[in-house]
């Protein structure tokens, strides 16, 4: 017999808006869908926008076993002045001549920035250092480095550049508007810096806004205020399964095996696939491990079914 847990557990592809946390998008979800049990995967800053994938209900269980290792981006990078955030919202400490840039110049400090890389992240990232977050150290005044760590940006592309005045009408800055594919862990506000760094010029990024990641794009998601005025789910429970994961159809003996715990019969699958029983619902998450296919996440257990 299934329950509310079931019946109303799903992903919530959440379009966030500038100026609010991931935090404060989960606050809003308990309120909208009146329940506690929600969380979100992939931290968005304040100042980003776009999608954030919320779990509702049994479905917040997923969120750590999905495979979000690549995520899209567009952005606009300013250079000509380097802040102490690599965002609009720090203070500027360091600023730089743009006239003598050129697009072949940008094209070869971008091309530089491409592939398997190697990047030190932003100061104010949520990378713990010695037990504290970055960012809280950062706003102490602390003094501390960050070590380099690989990432790839698969794709670094500018789509548009303009120049831009400052508050005195000069023009002093350059504006980039690009489009970044990357793995998980990649900072585009890094990117901003390293680009300036690389020309010269300083750089910040002063846009940001997230179009995909994994494999749940903006056509998913919704605005807070939508979902307010509509609440409902992205996807079902089993519509999220199946979309993130390979599948194994099972038949009933073997749905009534995993959902109470026991282990299937391997196959040879590599990695995490959505057990699926005849009438198409997941029953369980599960990895082969040498003689057994064992869940590592129990969807729909034999109490709820």
């Amino acid at each position: 017999m299934a329950d509310a847990s079931i019946e109303n557990a799903g992903l919530v592809i959440v379009d966030k808006s500038a100026g609010i946390t991931s935090h404060d998008v989960v606050s809003q979800c308990r309120k909208i869908f009146g329940t506690r049990r929600v969380g979100h995967a992939g931290t968005l800053d304040p100042m980003a926008t776009g999608v954030l994938v919320v779990g509702i209900e049994r479905a917040t269980k997923l969120l750590g076993l999905l495979s979000l290792n690549t995520k899209s981006y567009t952005a606009t990078i300013r250079l000509g002045a380097a802040t102490d955030t690599d965002d609009r919202e720090g203070q500027i400490i360091g600023r730089g001549d743009v006239a003598a840039v050129t697009d072949e110049t940008i094209a070869a400090a971008v091309a530089d920035l491409t592939g398997d890389i190697s990047q030190v992240p932003a100061r104010v990232s949520a990378i713990k250092v010695d037990g504290r977050r970055a960012h809280a150290l950062a706003r102490t005044g602390a003094e501390f480095d960050l070590a380099a760590r690989p990432v790839t940006v698969s794709r670094f592309e500018i789509r548009a550049t303009r120049r831009a005045d400052d508050d005195s009408g000069e023009a002093r800055f350059l504006d980039l508007d690009v489009e970044v594919d990357c793995s998980s862990g990649t900072y585009i506000r890094s990117l901003a810096r390293d680009l300036g760094d690389a020309l010269g010029t300083g750089g910040h990024l002063t846009a940001l806004r997230r179009t995909s990641v994994g494999p749940f794009v903006l056509t998913h998601a919704r605005t807070l205020e939508e979902l307010a005025e509509a609440p409902g789910l992205s996807l079902t429970i089993d519509q999220a399964a199946l979309l993130s994961f390979p599948r194994r159809d099972i038949d009933d003996d073997e749905a009534e095996s995993i959902s109470q715990g026991r282990w299937l019969v391997p196959l040879g699958n590599k990695g995490i696939h959505v057990a699926v029983d005849p009438r198409g619902q997941a029953i369980a998450l599960i990895d082969e491990r040498g003689r057994r296919a064992s869940s590592v996440m129990v969807v729909r257990p034999a109490t709820l079914r």
